[in-house]
């Protein structure tokens, strides 16, 4: 097992990206950190899921746009795992306007309050333990949004843009004990994708090379590649997971 012995504390993974990866580092040994914002209930059912693994694992809440959450979260890891060796950065929403006349500074401060604030905070709680540790990976959940040739939705991509400036910021920063990484997904297959317009999804489908959308499962493999020892000689990168959806 790749991660046998490891602690990794996935943001937001009560459903979605996070959930899929949260199950993959189990399958491959880890300790798990679950948090949640809001939905416990959710947060719960994964927690459950992991541990049928054979894993080690607790649900935590938390804000990760609020530091005294955040502190918190890192304190409450540590006591009970000792250690952090992975931080996935995956919390983070999609807070748009329908066009650009009615984006409000709303919709700019809850994009970046979760997707770039929550992101940062998190990066350095978990600095300061890996730091002592002498090692440490962590990962951005971005998105193609976050590209230049892919920015849409101003308020939002430019929130996943901040992201890939932070990582490779941060790359920089903490080297050369810790890896910074991001994975910038594009469309994926998860509830926050599930009520999209049946035309938007055609559109988008076809805009995509292969075809169709992510599964959860194909991020999380690209995560846990970045976390593994055989990523080891790679920081500051944005590995794009998209389907050739930014290809032009």
């Amino acid at each position: 097992m790749k991660f046998q012995d490891k602690v990794a504390l996935v943001t937001g993974s009560s459903r979605g990206i996070g959930k899929a990866t949260a199950l993959a580092f189990a399958h491959e040994g880890a300790k798990v950190v679950i948090n949640y914002a809001t939905n416990k209930k959710e947060a719960e059912k994964t927690l459950a899921e992991v541990k049928a693994f054979g894993v080690e694992a607790i649900s935590i809440q938390c804000d990760v746009s609020n530091p005294t959450d955040v502190n918190r979260m890192f304190e409450e890891t540590v006591k009970k795992f000792g250690r952090v060796d992975v931080l996935v950065n995956n919390a983070g929403i999609f807070h748009a306007a329908d066009s650009l006349e009615k984006i409000t500074l709303e919709d700019w401060d809850k994009n970046f309050k979760t997707n770039v604030i929550g992101t940062f905070l998190c990066i350095q709680s978990a600095a300061h333990i890996m730091k002592k540790q002498k090692s440490g990976k962590i990962v951005n959940i971005s998105s193609v949004r976050g590209l230049l040739s892919c920015g849409r939705t101003p308020e939002y991509a430019a929130s996943k843009a901040a992201v890939n400036s932070l990582t490779t910021t941060m790359a920089k920063e903490l080297a050369p004990l810790i890896n910074v990484n991001a994975v910038a997904p594009g469309w994926v297959e998860t509830e926050m994708n599930s009520d999209i317009p049946s035309d938007l999804r055609k559109s988008e489908t076809e805009k995509t090379y292969l075809k169709r959308f992510a599964k959860p499962e194909e991020i999380a493999s690209a995560v846990l590649y970045l976390a593994s020892d055989e990523a080891t000689y790679i920081t500051g990168q944005v590995l794009v997971v998209d389907g050739g959806y930014s290809l032009k």
